[in-house]
């Protein structure tokens, strides 16, 4: 049933944000342009790939990187207080793929998680949380160790880069105003996604200007 559930998560969001690498629009949402500070974060619904464990956060440094180096927008740590949100993903070239979930990457506090009201910023959910009371003496109360589960993702043939609003509530359940999917998109050194994401921006401040009158 879990991994049912995983799978149907990972595809709903792969439906809900349509592919705009191939557009040819040089426009962008106003957000976009308008931003100061970025955050990197590694789609909630990701799971560690046994074959590579270390793709999607390796790519998350890459990214880091070359958006650094651009020297556009200012790197934040986390989504709160981020003006945008990059979400990004390492595809596996299979439709169809057997990875294992990681708590601690989708539930840190301060991270993007996928929760029952959808998916947002924010802490654990307490009621999740049983109570391991003080076993150890220390007068902190235990919490017990997240534990990894098998899942199903369908449809992470390609790497992924979304750009989403982050001064909203869920984010990611909005519209993203930006995306790249390609084969090798998140190729480390070049990574190709935050290439084509500086062309677009090029692009939509050029076709702003020629607007002015």
């Amino acid at each position: 049933m879990k991994m049912h559930l995983s799978a149907l998560v990972t595809a709903g969001l792969l439906a809900a944000t349509p592919m705009l690498a191939k557009s040819k629009e040089k426009t962008l949402p106003p957000y976009i342009l308008q931003a100061h500070t970025v955050a990197v974060v590694i789609d909630p619904t990701a799971g560690i790939d046994p074959e590579d464990p270390q793709a999607n956060r390796i790519a998350q440094g890459d990214v880091q990187t070359a958006l650094m180096n651009w020297g556009r927008f200012q790197r934040v740590m986390g989504p709160q207080g981020a003006d945008l949100i990059i979400v990004i993903r390492r595809g596996n070239r299979r439709l169809v793929n057997a990875t294992i979930t990681d708590p601690m990457q989708n539930n840190r506090p301060g991270a993007i998680n996928a929760g029952d009201g959808g998916i947002g910023v924010g802490a654990q959910n307490p009621s999740r949380q049983p109570n391991m009371g003080d076993p150890n003496g220390t007068g902190q109360q235990s919490q017990p160790r997240p534990t990894t589960q098998p899942q199903m993702e369908i449809g992470g043939m390609d790497d992924s880069f979304v750009v989403f609003d982050g001064t909203v509530a869920k984010p990611l359940n909005g519209a993203p105003g930006w995306r790249y999917m390609a084969p090798d998109g998140l190729r480390p050194h070049s990574v190709p996604a935050v290439e084509e994401f500086k062309k677009a921006v090029a692009a939509a401040e050029k076709a702003a200007a020629a607007k002015k009158p």
